[in-house]
C-alpha cells in the first residue's frame, strides 16, 4: 500500500461529530459521537497506527443522547464534552455536559465489534454544562492552552464562559455575554483565540462573525454579512493572531484579518455545496482543510497569507516591509496559492474535518454516513514545504 494511500473506518450509525484528542500528543487519537434514534449514542476512540496504516478503535457507550458537537480537554485525556440533544415535555433541547472515559477503557473493546458489542463502557458524566435560562447548547469550547478548568459554551444567544472544579464534577458559570438584537438570535458555531492570553473568542451567528474580549465580555469586532448565507464554522490561524477563517453555506471560505471588518483578505470558491468545516493546520499555517455537503474534503494551501510564505516563521510587520528583499534572498519563485488536494472518499455530506494533534501531515474527516477517513498531506509538498 502506498504510504499516502486514505484509510477508511466506518460507523455502524450517522455521525457528524469530531475532534481530535489534544492532550494526547504521542499517539494519533480522534474521537468521533455517533447519531442514531434507535440505539444508545457512542463515542468512538480511533487510533491509528502509522506504521502499519491501519486504526485501533474502542467504543464508549453516550447514553444521553444524539452528540452534536464533541470537544477534547487541553489538558486530561481522559476528559471530553459533548453537546447533544434529548426530548423533553414533548420538545427537542440540546444539553451540553462534561464526561471522564472509565479508567480502565482501552481493555474493554478492540478491534473486533464481537467483543465491543458484548461489553461496551459507559462514559462517566462529570458534570452538565446547561442550566434551565441557558438550554440549546450548540458547542463546547475549551480554552486552547488552558489547564482544562475553562470552557465556553454557546448556548441560544448566550455565550457561557464556565470554571470547572478540580474534579470536574461541578461547573459554574463565571461570566456571560449575550447577543442583542431583533428576532431569534442564536449561536451556530464559534472558536476561542489561541492568542492574546485566550482573552478572546470569535462566534458565527446567521450571517455575521463577531469577536468577544472575555475579560469584560464585550464585543471587539463585526464582520456583518460575512457569508451571503450563514455561516457554519470559524478557525483562528494559530501563528498569526489577526487572521481568522471561516466558511458558510453561501460554498465559500473566507479568510480575515479582524483589524479590516469590510472586506475578506482572500476567499476561495471551490466547493459546490455548503461548508461545514474549516481548519487550518496547527504547525503550517498555510495548509488549510475544508468540509462539505458536496462530499468532498479540500486542502489548499494558502501561502500568500501565511506566516511561512518564504520557509520561515516571519511576522506582519516583517511582510509588509521586506517582501522582495526575501524572495531575491530565496532566490526562487514563492510558491502561489492553490488547491493541492481533492479528497473524494466520502459519498455523504462531510460535517467535520480536524487535523491529528500528533502528526501534523495527518488527518481525518467523517460524514454523515458514519465513514471516518484518515488521510495525509501529499509527500510531494509535505517535502516542499519541510525543505
Amino acid at each position: 500500500m502506498e504510504d499516502d494511500a486514505p484509510v477508511i473506518y466506518g460507523l455502524e450509525f450517522q455521525a457528524r461529530a469530531l475532534t481530535a484528542q489534544t492532550a494526547e500528543t504521542d499517539a494519533i487519537r480522534f474521537l468521533v459521537g455517533t447519531q442514531s434514534l434507535k440505539f444508545d449514542n457512542q463515542i468512538h476512540i480511533i487510533d491509528f497506527d502509522d506504521e502499519n496504516n491501519n486504526i485501533n478503535k474502542n467504543v464508549l457507550l453516550h447514553q444521553a443522547g444524539e452528540i452534536w458537537h464533541i470537544g477534547a480537554s487541553p489538558a486530561d485525556k481522559a476528559v471530553l464534552s459533548t453537546c447533544y440533544d434529548k426530548t423533553s415535555d414533548g420538545r427537542v433541547v440540546y444539553c451540553a455536559a462534561v464526561w471522564r472515559m472509565p479508567s480502565d477503557w482501552e481493555t474493554g473493546s478492540r478491534d473486533s465489534p464481537d467483543d465491543s458489542a458484548h461489553n461496551p463502557q459507559t462514559l462517566e458524566l462529570l458534570c452538565h454544562l446547561d442550566d434551565s435560562a441557558h438550554s440549546n447548547a450548540a458547542c463546547v469550547l475549551w480554552e486552547p492552552m488552558g489547564d482544562g478548568k475553562r470552557v465556553i459554551s454557546l448556548a441560544d444567544n448566550h455565550a457561557l464562559l464556565w470554571d470547572l472544579q478540580e474534579s470536574s464534577t461541578q461547573a459554574t458559570i463565571s461570566s456571560s455575554a449575550t447577543l442583542e438584537g431583533k428576532g431569534q438570535l442564536k449561536f451556530t458555531s464559534g472558536k476561542w483565540s489561541p492568542h492574546h492570553n485566550c482573552s478572546q473568542l470569535a462566534t458565527a451567528n446567521d450571517t455575521a462573525i463577531r469577536g468577544w474580549d472575555l475579560r469584560t465580555m464585550s464585543q471587539i469586532y463585526c464582520i456583518e454579512n460575512a457569508h451571503g448565507q450563514l455561516v457554519r464554522d470559524l478557525d483562528f490561524n494559530p501563528n498569526r493572531q489577526y487572521y481568522l477563517a471561516s466558511c458558510g453555506d453561501d460554498c465559500k471560505v473566507k479568510f480575515w484579518d479582524v483589524r479590516n471588518v469590510h472586506e475578506p483578505v482572500k476567499t476561495l470558491e471551490e466547493h459546490s455545496h455548503w461548508v461545514w468545516s474549516v481548519r487550518y493546520n496547527h504547525s503550517h499555517d498555510q495548509l488549510v482543510l475544508t468540509a462539505s455537503s458536496d462530499c468532498r474534503l479540500i486542502l489548499s494551501n494558502m501561502v500568500s497569507i501565511s506566516s511561512e510564505p518564504f520557509g520561515h516563521l516571519v511576522d506582519d510587520e516583517e511582510l509588509s516591509e521586506g517582501e522582495d528583499n526575501h524572495q531575491e534572498d530565496k532566490g526562487q519563485e514563492p510558491l502561489q496559492d492553490s488547491v493541492v488536494s481533492t479528497f473524494e472518499e466520502h459519498e455523504d455530506s462531510v460535517y467535520a474535518a480536524e487535523w491529528s494533534s500528533a502528526d501534523p501531515w495527518l488527518f481525518a474527516s467523517v460524514s454523515y454516513d458514519g465513514r471516518l477517513v484518515i488521510n495525509r498531506v501529499p509527500r510531494a509538498l509535505k517535502y516542499r514545504i519541510l525543505l
